[in-house]
Order: structure tokens, then C-alpha cells, then sequence
């Protein structure tokens, strides 16, 4: 975690890092991007009368409807369905039935775990009733990663086995590979490609204990088809049961395959792979009830002005829904979501502002895309990356815009995901031109890579990044980062978080052009973006 100045070396390559070639009447029109407008749009969006803009109520119809009235005061047109402004999203909230039961073996002896005190149980949003019994094989971390040249899956046989594993990755590991590798959904998917039938996550904290909600629901979305096309916790139908076991269970079961905890963790922390046979069989049945809901995604667009890429595009995301009413802090239980993500959304209507006065319009087309579902797991920007209201493959990149925490005068930025493709030198040319550093991520262990709706565009091949912010101060001490924390602890996915917060305006009106000028070098080159050689989201 950086938390005092860049190093030499850094700085250096940040001084030659060639600024983007504005002209006269496009460094115009980015001036036009309006703190004062900022602000205004953040309050609207975050006051009591929407009630947390939670998907598929009345507060989060009315965030939309004010989206749509800025959009077409900055003369964007509708780009959802049927020529209209939205892209419908159905959303399935599964949980567990009663009567989950979930027994482990070993020889002749068995135990049946308690719920909610040694295990709880994913409900499936694909089937009402699941079973499974297998024998349980240790797979230390889950995953599979040539890139790095490490595979907790060589050599042993998992097909028709429950795999038990620790989330985390090597410490080797770039911070946004660990995050992606980690991720629940990618680890059940590696798990499936192996043909495992069920996945175990262990814990190696013998102070956390499990969920006080013993029913807590998971989130999907449906295609319309009725099936699922994207769900935050649960991979497919060939993985049969998805459970979180305490650490009193876990050990239980790595000691059957002769290894301590304490030693295994460190040892996948170093790179070394710990997979074995435990000699458990799990045997596991459950049902699952739905409620579906019904939201949306708001889409519009600005055409491009050349003949033949205006049919490609540049998304620019942002998420409009937040928590909506839940449990009181300090006697507040409406979620107002200012940082999280009204300060987004205003961000990207500032975007479509500066867009409005450019006379000559990239030569790609602009998409603007309020998603819904975000806080249930990027769910919105997962079904419009998948099924897009455009041709998928004419979109080039997503430049995300996610809680910009806007609190302080912006002097650096991390831009997250950008290392992985062409869109690294763009994000370095846009932020010379503003006299921005641009750092490493300041938290990777936050792992902030795949909280955000930018990994649904990335999960489909599309190059993507988010821009935080960076560590850099006025003082020159440099650590913003330091502040953030303490600023999150306060604020973050808490009721606190209102207008009346903390705010730099200015500093997110600079952010709107920043991020508007990395999508216009996008959209105004006839060079698609590419994703480096042999990157791992170079294959989806």
C-alpha cells in the first residue's frame, strides 16, 4: 500500500508520458463540465425522497427518470430497447429453503453440520431443489493461471468431487489477477471446468463466525427466456451445492488429508500448490425459494461522426442503484448512496454535458449506460455486457465510473484494469494533459478491480477501467489514501452517506473531463484497444 510519495523511477516515467493533443474548441467544451451541476445532480439523486434508489422501486424509477431528463438536455438520444431509453433487467432474489442439511463421512462415522454455526448454504437460482454426494478433495486457492504459471488443479482428479477452497491467491499475484482469481463466481467456473460437482469455502479465521442472517439471499438475473444469465454467486447447474464452512470444519477437514491450516494458507501464500485427497465425503440437500423483481438499465448514446465506425462504441458505466432502507446507524436506516454512486452518475451526465459541446463528435459512438444491480453484484452491467443493445462485438472498451469519492482535490488517479491492455498509455496521455499522476492502485487489498461494473465488461473480452483516486495531497504528504480509510469507515455503504458528507465538487468536475477525454481518445481513434499479449483477459 503506497502510502508516501511515488518512487523515483515512477515519477520519471510520469514526466515523459506524452499529453493528449486537445484542440482549442474541445479544451472549451471539457471546461464546460459544471461543479455547480455536479452537486445539483448528486442532491437529487441522493435525497430522502428516493429512498435509497433500490431496484424496483419507486425511488430508483424516479432516479431514472431524472437521468433521462439530463441526458436529453445534453442531447443524448435514447439507445435501450425498442428505441426507447431502458434495457430491461430482471432480477431473481433465491434463498435457502428450510431444512438444509449438509453431513460430512469419513469411513463408517459421519456428522451433520449445524447451520448457520459450521455452514450456510448458496441458494440456487437455476433449480428448487439441489443434492449432492461426493468425496472432498483440497484444491488450496482454486485456481488456474498460465499467465503465472501456477495451477492448484495439477495433478489431481476432482470430476464428481466437492473441492474445498481458501480464497486468496499468491502473494506473486498482480493485485487485479489475485482479485479476478479469487472472484466466487470465476473460482466455480475454474471448479466446474475440472468437473467438480460441489465447492466449499473454507475459512482460516478462527475469529469470524458465520453470518448472523442465516438466510441471505443471492441475486441473479434472468434472460428472457426465464433462465439465469448472470448471477453474483452461483456459477452453473453442474455445480450442485455452494457452501461457506467455519474454520472449526475447515481444519477438521485438512486434517484428514494430513495438513494444518496455518501451514497450508502460508504456503499458498509463497506459491506452493497444496492439493490432496481429504478422505471426507460430503453429503448435502437443499431447496430454494425465488421473489423476481423487475428494473432496468437506462441507456443513451451519442453518435459518432464517421461513416463507418459510428457503429462501434465506447461505454461510459455507472451505477444507479444503491441500498435503499435497512438496518438504522445511529438512527438512520435510509441509505442515501451520495458517493455510492450519485457522484458516478452526475460524473457520467457531466461527460454527456462536455459532449454536447463538442462540435465534432468522435468517430465512434458513446454510450451511456446507468446500470442497476450493482450493489447485488455487478448484476445490471453483467446482463448489459452479455447482452448489450448494441452489437456486443462493436464495443471496444468501458470506462466505469464507481464512487469517485470525491473529497479532496484530485491529484493522482489509479486507474484500475487499465494495465491490462492499450487503454494504459490513453489513460497516461488524458492524465498528463490535466497535470494528473497516475499511480498504482494505493489498496490493493481492497480489491476494488472486481467490485465494480467495469469487471462485467472485462469477463466478456472488452477492454475496461475504473478511475480511483490516488494517493497524492496538497501537502505533499501523499497519503489520501490514509484519509479514504477513515472517510470509508464513516461513510461507506452506511445512511452518513448523504449530501451532507464531505465533498470537492471541483475535484469531480476534473474528474468528469478526465474521464471524458479517455473515452474520446477512445472513440476518435480508428485503433480499436487491444489487450496486451498473453494477458489473462486476453481469452474470456
Amino acid at each position: 500500500m503506497i502510502t508516501a510519495g511515488l518512487s523515483v523511477g515512477l515519477m520519471v516515467n510520469i514526466a515523459q508520458a506524452q499529453k493528449a493533443t486537445v484542440s482549442k474548441d474541445m479544451a472549451q467544451a471539457m471546461e464546460q463540465a459544471s461543479a455547480a451541476q455536479l452537486k445539483a445532480d448528486i442532491t437529487y439523486l441522493a435525497d430522502d425522497k428516493l429512498k435509497g434508489r433500490q431496484p424496483g422501486t419507486e425511488g430508483y424509477q424516479m432516479a431514472a427518470d431524472y437521468v433521462i431528463s439530463r441526458m436529453k438536455a445534453y442531447g443524448v438520444q435514447p439507445a435501450g430497447e425498442a428505441g426507447g431509453w431502458l434495457q430491461q433487467v430482471k432480477l431473481r432474489k433465491a434463498f435457502i429453503g428450510p431444512n438444509a442439511e449438509v453431513i460430512l463421512t469419513k469411513g463408517t462415522s459421519g456428522s451433520i453440520l449445524a447451520y448457520g454455526k459450521d455452514v450456510t448454504v448458496t441458494p440456487n437460482p437455476a433449480e428448487a431443489a439441489g443434492s449432492v454426494n461426493a468425496p472432498v478433495v483440497f484444491v488450496g486457492c482454486g485456481i488456474t493461471n498460465a499467465e503465472q504459471n501456477y495451477d492448484d488443479y495439477k495433478g489431481i482428479d476432482v470430476k464428481g468431487k466437492a473441492v474445498l477452497i481458501f480464497r486468496g491467491a499468491p502473494k506473486s499475484f498482480p493485485s487485479s489477477v489475485a482479485s479476478h482469481s479469487m472472484d466466487m463466481v470465476t473460482l466455480q467456473k475454474n471448479a466446474a471446468a475440472h468437473g467438480a460437482v460441489a465447492v466449499l469455502f473454507a475459512s482460516s479465521d478462527s475469529t469470524r463466525r458465520m453470518m448472523s442472517n442465516l438466510n441471505r439471499p443471492s441475486y441473479s438475473v434472468l434472460d428472457n427466456q426465464g433462465k439465469v444469465a448472470v448471477s453474483g454467486s452461483f456459477y452453473s447447474t453442474q455445480i450442485k451445492l455452494v457452501a461457506n464452512l467455519n474454520y472449526a470444519v475447515s481444519k477438521q477437514l485438512l486434517q484428514g488429508g494430513g495438513k494444518e491450516i496455518d501451514a497450508a494458507v502460508a504456503a499458498l501464500k509463497n506459491g506452493t500448490v497444496q492439493s490432496a485427497d481429504l478422505g471426507f465425503t460430503l453429503k448435502g440437500k437443499y431447496t430454494s425459494t425465488w421473489q423476481d423483481v423487475n428494473s432496468f438499465n437506462v441507456v443513451g448514446k451519442v453518435t459518432g461522426s464517421d461513416a463507418k465506425l459510428k457503429n462501434e462504441y465506447v461505454v461510459h458505466s455507472a451505477h444507479l442503484d444503491h441500498l435503499g432502507i435497512g438496518r438504522p446507524v445511529e438512527g438512520d436506516s435510509l441509505y442515501n448512496g451520495a458517493h455510492d454512486n450519485a457522484s458516478g452518475v452526475a460524473s457520467m451526465l457531466q461527460i454527456a454535458n462536455i459532449y454536447s459541446h463538442v462540435k465534432v463528435k468522435p468517430k465512434r459512438s458513446v454510450l451511456f449506460v446507468a446500470v442497476t444491480g450493482e450493489e447485488l453484484g455487478e448484476l445490471g452491467s453483467g446482463y448489459f455486457a452479455l447482452h448489450p443493445t448494441v452489437p456486443v462485438k462493436n464495443i471496444v472498451a468501458d470506462v466505469n465510473t464507481d464512487m469517485p469519492t470525491i473529497i479532496a482535490p484530485l491529484l493522482s488517479v489509479t486507474a484500475l484494469g487499465a494495465e491490462h491492455s492499450s487503454l494504459a498509455k490513453v489513460v497516461d496521455e488524458a492524465a498528463a494533459y490535466l497535470d494528473l499522476i497516475v499511480e498504482p492502485d494505493p489498496e490493493p487489498k481492497e480489491n476494488r478491480f472486481v467490485r465494480s461494473d467495469q469487471y462485467s465488461f472485462v469477463k466478456q473480452g472488452i477492454p475496461a477501467l475504473h478511475i480511483k483516486y490516488g494517493s497524492r495531497t496538497p501537502d505533499g504528504k501523499n497519503n489520501l489514501n490514509e484519509t479514504v480509510a477513515v472517510w470509508r469507515a464513516k461513510y461507506y455503504h452506511k445512511p452518513q452517506d448523504d449530501i451532507n458528507g464531505i465533498f470537492d465538487f471541483d475535484a469531480g468536475a476534473k474528474y468528469a473531463r478526465l474521464n471524458f477525454l479517455i473515452g474520446y481518445l477512445v472513440a476518435n481513434n480508428p485503433i480499436r484497444p487491444e489487450w496486451n499479449k498473453g494477458d489473462i483477459f486476453a481469452v474470456k
